[in-house]
Order: C-alpha cells, then structure tokens, then sequence
C-alpha cells in the first residue's frame, strides 16, 4: 500500500514537470489538459489520505513487544500447588504488562524491561530480589544485568546483599559509570553515590528460601563427593524487549545458586553468558550458570542470528537443545528479534515465562 501511495505521488509530480515544461517553451497547455491534470492531483490526494487513514495502527508505527521469565529448572506439577500456581501466573502477568505499558507509552526497551524485572524482583516467588536464595553462609548475594541493543551498551553488578532491585543498579552502573561490572561492597557504594538506598539484609529472608538451603545441604551431606548443589535448585528472572524505535534491551537478575559458596557468581551479570542485546537479537537466560558461561549462550545464539542468518527460534532451539545439552547443562531463554519475533525453549521441566507480542497477545506459561 505504501508503495502504492508513492508511485501515485511520482505520477502527480511528472504531470507538474511536463506543464511547466510547456509554459517555459511558450506551448500553452489545452484546457482538457490542465483539467485532467487538476482532476488527477485532487483526486489522488483524496486517496491518499484515505489509504492512510484506513492502515492499521501497527503499519504506522513500529510494533512493540516483551517477553519476561521466572526462572527454569525441576518445576513439578505434583509439588505446585493451584493456589501457588495462580499467585505464580498473576506475577508474571503483572510484571509482563508492567514492561509493555512502558512500551506502549513510547518509553524504551530498557526502560520496559527495568519495570518488568523489578516486578519480579518484588515477587517471593522467584530467585532474585526478595525472594533471593541463601548461600552456603546462610546470607544473600544478588547479581543482575542489563544490555542496551542499540548501541551494546550494558551494566551489570555482583553479590549484592543490601540493594533491593539490582536491576536498577545495574542500569545505574551502565548509564552513570565508565564500567560494566561492579562487585559487592563496591557495588553498594556506588549505589549509595548514586542516591539508592539499601535494605537491610533480612529483607531477603523467606521461609521457603531457608528449607531449601537446608535441603541442599543435607543432600550435600549425604553426597559429599557433589561439587554442586541439586539442579532443582537454580533460577532466574529476565526480559527482553522490543520498543517503538525499533531498539532492542535485555535484562536478567538473580539469587544465584542456592548453597553456592565461596563467592561463586554464575552467568547472569556475565553479558554474552547470561545476558546480551544487540541490533538484531535480545537474550536472557535461566539455568545452571556454569554450563551458560561455557557456552556463552546469549551471544551465541545473537551470533546464529547475525552470521547464519538463523531466525531467533533457530538459533534458541539449537542452542539450548543441542550445544547446552551436549555439555550436561539444563535451562532456558528468552529471545526477541528486531521483528518482535519471540522464542522461549527450555530443556528443563518447566519455566515460567510470559509474553504481550506484536498484536498485543498475553501469553502465560510455565510448562
């Protein structure tokens, strides 16, 4: 259609330069002429803007999307309960609709997927923020990070003990800083600079959390000679987002492992591991870390996309099928294209994760 609306406009203008050409050679044009020439241009003005009028909202401006996750690992059905499930769903949409109103109101992908990932971190329900795991000494250590597509730029921040929302730190540490990682007490500081406040550490204590750190370590106990923890016990929130610019973001924020010691950091504030955004694609990913820093899984499935040609899917499904299970490792992602394509596999039981794509459809999954 709009190419249509083009070749018309190349018309009216072709018809102006042959009149004008005929007045400078001193030709008059005959009235039937200068009619049709008046009757074609009004015309197709009037059909013009009729055509544009009559484009869909998604044709006049840049679609938007977003696709969030909680987390991936042994998520049973037998062991969720119904009352836990609905208060696990209704995060997750709250937190997707939280980025995708920033995108709506024309904010950017960072922006969208900062608002998305502090709802999760304001959730028990997931590992990271509130709902932190415990380390081996019965404390907290978050970790996050955030990568802006448009230009790669990314922040990222590791063990964490007194900032609330480390996502928000992390795009402090992007957006006000010559660095890209900052660590601990460090880490907390520059926040203090940065005018965010801190919590105290038992901000972070759950119940829930603490039984399963005492799982993990009688299991240890039992199984001296396992160098880590259950795989059940892992997981992860993140974003990505497509905005009204057409620029891509990605963000992931973390407890880390539960029973993790000493101070182990995993894949999520390691951009291209965890996290990683560039023109084409946007990842965060959710799993046994270790196995995603071997890989480096974000960036290789952004390098699929932009050297192989691979759609997101492609590139997703290969990844974390193929390369991560060849190796033992166990998870997922989350990925969106530049179209606002969005491809979420997992080789794990479950993951929760949730999405609003480009025709403003809400989906909320977990297995």
């Amino acid at each position: 259609m709009l190419a249509c609306l083009f070749s018309t406009k190349v018309r009216i203008l072709r018809m102006k330069i042959r009149l004008n050409a005929m007045l400078k050679t001193g030709i008059m044009p005959t009235k039937t002429q200068t009619s049709s020439a008046s009757k074609f241009g009004i015309f197709t003005l009037c059909t013009a803007a009729a055509l544009l009028c009559a484009l869909p909202a998604s044709a006049q401006k840049q679609r938007i999307a977003i696709a969030i996750h909680g987390g991936a690992g042994v998520i049973e059905r037998a062991s969720l309960s119904k009352e836990k499930e609905e208060r696990i769903r209704a995060d997750l949409e709250t937190a997707v609709r939280a980025g995708y109103a920033r995108l709506s109101a024309g904010e950017s992908s960072l922006d969208a997927v900062s608002a998305a990932i502090v709802v999760l971190e304001d959730s028990p329900h997931f590992n990271a923020g509130k709902g932190a795991v415990y380390t081996h000494e019965g404390s907290h250590a978050l970790d996050a990070a955030i990568m802006d597509g448009s230009r790669r730029r990314a922040g990222a921040v590791a063990g964490l003990s007194r900032i609330k929302n480390p996502i928000m730190l992390a795009r402090l540490v992007m957006d006000h800083s010559n660095h890209v990682m900052l660590s601990g007490a460090s880490a907390e500081n520059f926040a203090r600079i940065q005018g965010m406040s801190w919590v105290p550490t038992s901000y972070f204590d759950t119940p829930e959390r603490l039984e399963a750190l005492r799982e993990a370590q009688r299991l240890e106990k039992a199984l001296p000679s396992a160098a880590l923890p259950s795989k059940s016990y892992f997981g992860t929130v993140g974003a990505v987002a497509l905005d009204q610019r057409g620029d891509l973001a990605a963000g992931t924020s973390t407890g880390g492992m539960t029973n993790k010691r000493f101070g182990r950091i995993g894949d999520t504030p390691i951009i291209g591991a965890g996290t990683y955004a560039d023109r084409r694609c946007a990842v965060s990913a959710t799993g046994h870390g270790e196995f995603f820093i071997r890989s480096v899984v974000a960036y290789d499935i952004c390098a699929r996309v932009a050297y192989r040609g691979s759609t997101v899917k492609q590139a997703a499904e290969a990844v974390i099928h193929d390369e991560l299970r060849r190796l033992g490792g166990e998870g997922g992602v989350i990925t969106i294209d530049a179209e606002g394509k969005i491809a979420s596999p997992f080789n794990s039981a479950g993951m929760y994760r949730a999405s609003i794509d480009t025709d403003g459809h809400v989906t909320v999954e977990i297995f």
